[in-house]
C-alpha cells in the first residue's frame, strides 16, 4: 500500500501524450490550445469611431459644417476639409481626414451646423488602426484554456478553427449483481445504481463530453469483455466496485488477463483505499471503489487531474490551496483522509456523514479537506488543506 504522495507522483509520470486535433470554434470551449495564435488582421482593422457623435476636421472655430453620415458597416468615405463634420455611428469607419470624435452629447446641431462646447484634442474618441492586436502579433499563448471571451476573441480575429489539445474520450464500466436502475422496483437485496450516472455528471461538468456508460455482472468472463470492449473505444477507462479482495470481486483479475500494467493498487487513505491506477497502450484505466464517496473521492483527487493533465492543462495533484479551519477537530486515524466540508466566507467546515457509502453531504460539500494520518487535533483558525469541487 502506498502513501497519497507516491500516488500523484506515479500518475505524474505516466501521463499519456497529449494527442492534438484541429477543432472549430463552437467545438473549442474548455479545451487547451495546442499551439499559439497569431492575429491574422489589425484588429480594429481600419481608424473606428468609439461611440455616436461628430467626426472633425479641426479648424479655429467651434463652428462646424455637417456634410454626411457614416454608418457601421458602410464603406464610403469622406474628404473633409478643416471646419466640415460628418455625424458617425459606434464602430464605423472614421475617414483618414478626420482628426478627433466628439460624443453626440456634448455638441448642439441646428439644421447643417455642428457647434462645439470645447476644442476637441487630436485623436479623442477615435481607434487606431491595430489597437487591440496588430498583424502578426501573438494572440493567444499555446496552454490557453478557451472560454467565452478567448473565443469570441478568435472570432472577432477571423479565426474559425484552432489547433487544441484533444479531450480524452472515457468509458465508465459499472459493476455489481446488486445494482437496480433508478426508477425500478426496489427488490429486498438490491440498492439503486448512483456511481455510474454520478462519474458521468461529474465528467460532464469538467467539460468532458465523449462518455459511454456500461454496467457487467459480477462474473468474470462478461467482466473481461466488457472491460475489453470499453478499453478499445476509449482513452481513459472508469470502472466502480469489484476491485476489492471478495470472492465475486473479478475487476484486477480481468485486468490482469487484459495485460494492463498496475500502476499502483491501495492507497493509505480514507475513503478510497482500495483505488487501482493502470495503463494499456497509452491508455489508463482507473478501477474506484464500489462505495459512492470513496468513488467520487477517487474522482476529484485522482481521476480529473489525470484528465486534465491528458488535455492538456497542467494541473497539480497536490492542492495549492489553504483555508482557516471554523471550528476545531479530533483526527484519529492510521490512513491519511479527505473529508467532505463546505468553505464559506473563508473558513472551512468539515461536515457530518464521513462515511464511505454516504453522498447526503457530499452533495452540500463544495471542497475536499485532506488531513495525514496520526493522533491530533487541529484548532480552530488552523490551516489545512483543501481541495476545491465547486467554482
Amino acid at each position: 500500500m502506498i502513501t497519497v504522495s507516491e500516488a500523484f507522483s506515479i500518475l505524474q509520470n505516466n501521463i499519456p501524450t497529449p494527442q492534438e486535433e484541429i477543432c472549430s470554434l463552437r467545438e473549442a470551449r474548455k479545451k487547451i490550445l495546442s499551439q499559439s495564435i497569431f492575429s491574422p488582421i489589425n484588429m480594429p482593422p481600419f481608424r473606428q469611431s468609439a461611440m455616436d457623435g461628430y467626426v472633425v476636421c479641426l479648424h479655429e472655430s467651434l463652428t462646424y459644417q455637417i456634410i454626411g453620415e457614416i454608418k457601421a458597416g458602410d464603406a464610403e468615405s469622406f474628404v473633409l476639409q478643416p471646419g466640415q463634420a460628418v455625424k458617425i455611428f459606434t464602430g464605423a469607419p472614421v475617414p483618414d481626414t478626420a482628426q478627433a470624435m466628439i460624443p453626440i452629447e456634448r455638441v448642439a446641431v441646428q439644421q447643417s451646423e455642428l457647434l462645439l462646447q470645447s476644442k476637441p484634442r487630436i485623436g479623442d474618441n477615435i481607434r487606431p488602426i491595430g489597437e487591440q492586436i496588430k498583424k502578426g502579433e501573438l494572440a493567444l499563448q499555446k496552454g490557453t484554456q478557451l472560454d467565452a471571451a478567448a473565443i469570441g476573441f478568435l472570432a472577432a480575429l477571423g479565426i474559425t478553427r484552432v489547433p487544441l489539445y484533444k479531450k480524452p474520450s472515457v468509458g465508465i464500466v459499472v459493476t455489481g449483481n446488486e445494482l437496480l436502475a433508478p426508477g425500478l422496483p426496489l427488490t429486498y437485496g438490491k440498492v439503486y445504481e448512483s456511481n455510474g450516472v454520478m462519474l458521468e455528471a461529474a465528467l460532464l461538468d469538467a467539460f468532458y463530453q465523449e462518455v459511454t456508460l456500461y454496467s457487467v455482472k459480477d462474473d468474470f468472463e462478461s467482466t473481461k469483455s466488457t472491460l475489453q470492449t470499453a478499453i478499445s473505444q476509449h482513452e481513459v477507462v472508469l470502472v466502480s466496485g469489484g476491485i476489492s479482495v471478495g470472492d465475486y470481486d473479478f475487476v484486477a483479475q480481468a485486468l490482469q488477463k487484459l495485460q494492463v500494467i498496475t500502476l499502483f493498487h491501495k492507497v493509505n487513505q480514507k475513503p478510497g483505499k482500495p483505488l487501482f491506477a493502470g495503463k494499456v497502450n497509452e491508455k489508463m484505466i482507473f478501477a474506484l471503489p464500489g462505495n459512492p464517496a470513496a468513488c467520487l473521492t477517487c474522482f476529484y483527487v485522482y481521476v480529473l487531474p489525470t484528465l486534465q493533465r491528458i488535455s492538456g492543462q497542467l494541473t497539480q495533484y497536490e492542492a495549492i490551496n489553504s483555508l482557516p479551519l471554523g471550528h476545531c477537530f479530533s483526527v484519529n486515524n492510521s490512513r491519511s483522509q479527505f473529508l467532505k466540508a463546505k468553505v464559506t466566507n473563508g473558513k472551512v467546515t468539515i461536515l457530518s456523514h464521513q462515511a464511505s457509502s454516504m453522498l447526503n453531504t457530499f452533495s452540500t460539500a463544495n471542497a475536499l479537506v485532506y488531513v495525514g494520518e496520526g493522533d491530533y487535533e487541529l484548532k480552530e483558525n488552523e490551516l489545512v488543506t483543501v481541495y476545491w469541487l465547486k467554482n
